[in-house]
């Protein structure tokens, strides 16, 4: 209501209700049918271009694409997943329920929520399950993936994951783990190599350890995560009998040391 010199209240003209509306429901209406295109944009300048979503089809709020990864801006590499991911977003207080299907991958969708917890603060959890994923998809983030151009089956387990964001600070709970198995790759004629286990464990100080399950090529490692900086040491080695056959991917993975190889990160 507007009100008049004399103070009398005065009715808006209705042309600026009816204006009001229309923005307020043009508003709502592109919201509730975005398409999916739109998330996908989203997704690839959030990643710097690392992941895209091909083909995108349906809204933001439930549809299917073909996911890929590639080494970012300027690569000219890129490795897609077989078939097609789904997704479905549901609207909580204070963030989004997500619900992830890959065809090739997930016995049952992956769970997320991402959710606000305070100024510039965030807060995504993983619900606990299992997933397998081939290990070709790394070549697609580009070095040393694309060289080593592993191959294999990727077993992904979480268990009570979280992540926050607060300003100037990253933490992590809960605990990943992730079986590479029957790993080879174009480096060495022999195939398999191995199997291994990579852990991280969160905690004040998140942890990440690599361990030999089995196979010539011995893995081994720990590492930690100092503030948002990953400092890692590792060794790798052949068995007596394989060392030629592994000598070209002992070269590439760390500084060659002898019949082994010793891989630093951070």
């Amino acid at each position: 209501m507007a009100r008049t010199p004399f103070g009398v209240a005065q009715a808006s003209p209705p042309w600026r209700t009816a204006a009001a509306g229309a923005l307020l429901g043009l508003a709502v209406g592109t919201v509730v049918f975005a398409p999916a295109s739109w998330l996908a944009a989203v997704i690839s300048t959030t990643s710097g271009q690392r992941v895209s979503l091909s083909g995108a089809q349906g809204s933001i709020w439930q549809g299917s694409s073909q996911l890929a990864l590639s080494g970012g801006v300027g690569s000219d590499q890129a490795v897609a997943l077989p078939g097609q991911i789904h997704w479905q977003l549901r609207p909580i207080w204070a963030g989004l329920r997500i619900f992830v299907n890959a065809d090739c991958c997930t016995r049952q969708p992956l769970e997320l929520q991402a959710s606000v917890t305070g100024l510039n603060a965030m807060r995504l959890q993983l619900g606990n399950g299992q997933s397998q994923w081939p290990a070709g998809l790394l070549a697609g983030l580009g070095t040393p993936w694309n060289t080593v151009q592993p191959q294999g089956q990727l077993v992904a387990t979480s268990q009570d994951v979280a992540i926050e964001w607060v300003p100037g600070r990253i933490s992590l709970s809960g605990r990943v783990q992730v079986d590479a198995l029957h790993v080879s790759s174009r480096l060495s004629t022999l195939s398999p190599m191995g199997s291994y286990r990579v852990t991280l464990q969160g905690g004040p100080e998140p942890s990440l350890q690599l361990a030999t399950l089995a196979g010539s090529l011995q893995l081994s490692g720990q590492g930690q995560w100092l503030g948002q900086r990953l400092r890692f040491h590792g060794v790798a080695s052949a068995a007596p009998e394989r060392v030629e056959a592994l000598s070209n991917l002992l070269n590439i993975v760390g500084r060659r040391d002898g019949a082994r190889s010793l891989i630093t990160v951070g």
